[in-house]
């Protein structure tokens, strides 16, 4: 198993020194980086939907074509920490979604770590008072959890791109900052969770040892009204959140959910997982996918829920029936769906984008 990751010494913490309360005040300036990314878009329309907010976006492009009027749009790139300076100036909260998944660990790095170290430097700086990161569960590496809080886990990454990111967040709890840790999201725009489960599931048409394991999933809409609920919380919220909604789903309604809203085949019958690994010998994506569905990961989340006031949404099923119509859509237009070809890192594809 691997070790912890050791990482250069974070900025200053986040001065908070005479700040007025996290509450609902007018006037809020709110950066958000990633907001091209799946997770970060919806964080974006989220914080812009707050009373009396003022947004600013921060990415590698100017903005979209069609750009909001209420919307400021500054260009920063995470790779180039010049790029940063200026960009937290009059801000109070930053939302840290940008994220490098996948590609070389050096790619990965100069992202997830270093953009990292120059955006917290920069808030410092700025006089930022608020820094919230959406993490990933996946810094934990393989194992079994079982309603395992954050305080009871320690952080082993077995890929590149986890022990980047566990090196970013690392970085900001140092800084006095606020980690939230997703599971598997899903929702319009994902393109890793639910179409790797439905790959796994035509791959193997069939149960594997009855999928007793549960997972815990969180709706994208659902995270990005967390992460503005800590954001603007009127209590300290440093330290690390688990993001998922508050009960497990066990898998096999996670399949029995796919065929009934997505239109997919049942499956016949259950194998073995050792049957199943071998049906799945060729495609190692898909094999990765296995081990964790036949193995619980239920991560803790009803403190975040309980203590921000922010409701935690529907069931997995409603969930997915309010987004099924894109997943079919994406599903019937993916030129890549060979299995195998697109999956989920080792726990989901929780990335905002960079």
């Amino acid at each position: 198993m691997s070790r912890p990751v050791p990482v250069a010494p974070a900025p200053e913490r986040l001065s908070t020194a005479g700040a007025a309360p996290y509450g609902p005040p007018a006037d809020r300036r709110i950066l958000v980086t990633g907001s091209t990314g799946f997770i970060g878009g919806r964080v974006a329309a989220a914080a812009r939907t707050l009373p009396g907010a003022r947004l600013v976006v921060a990415g590698r492009s100017t903005g979209p074509a069609e750009k909001d009027p209420a919307v400021r749009y500054v260009h920063a790139d995470l790779t180039d920490s010049a790029s940063l300076y200026g960009v937290c100036d009059g801000i109070d909260i930053v939302l840290h979604c940008a994220a490098r998944v996948g590609g070389p660990e050096h790619s990965a790095r100069a992202v997830n770590e270093e953009g990292t170290r120059a955006l917290l430097a920069e808030a410092e700086r700025a006089g930022v008072r608020r820094f919230v990161q959406v993490g990933t569960a996946s810094v934990y590496g393989r194992g079994v959890f079982r309603n395992a809080g954050p305080e009871h886990l320690p952080v082993v990454p077995q890929s590149p791109t986890s022990r980047t990111r566990a090196a970013a967040e690392r970085l900001v709890l140092a800084a006095g900052g606020t980690v939230l840790r997703p599971h598997l999201v899903i929702g319009a725009g994902d393109r890793w969770v639910v179409p790797g489960l439905v790959r796994l599931h035509q791959r193997l048409a069939a149960s594997v040892d009855g999928w007793r394991a549960r997972m815990s999933v969180v709706d994208v809409d659902d995270l990005a009204r967390a992460v503005i609920a800590v954001a603007v919380a009127p209590q300290d919220t440093c330290g690390v959140w688990h993001a998922n909604h508050p009960e497990p789903v066990g898998c096999a309604r996670i399949f029995d959910a796919l065929v009934r809203l997505l239109g997919l085949p049942a499956g016949t019958g259950d194998i073995e997982a050792g049957g199943a690994r071998r049906l799945l010998a060729e495609h190692p994506v898909l094999l990765h996918h296995l081990a964790m569905l036949t193995t619980d990961h239920w991560f803790a989340s009803s403190r975040l829920w309980r203590e921000t006031g922010c409701p935690a949404g529907g069931t997995f099923e409603e969930s997915l029936a309010r987004h099924a119509s894109w997943y079919r859509e994406h599903l019937a237009t993916d030129t890549a769906g060979r299995p195998g070809r697109t999956g989920m890192p080792e726990s989901g594809r929780s990335s905002g984008g960079s």
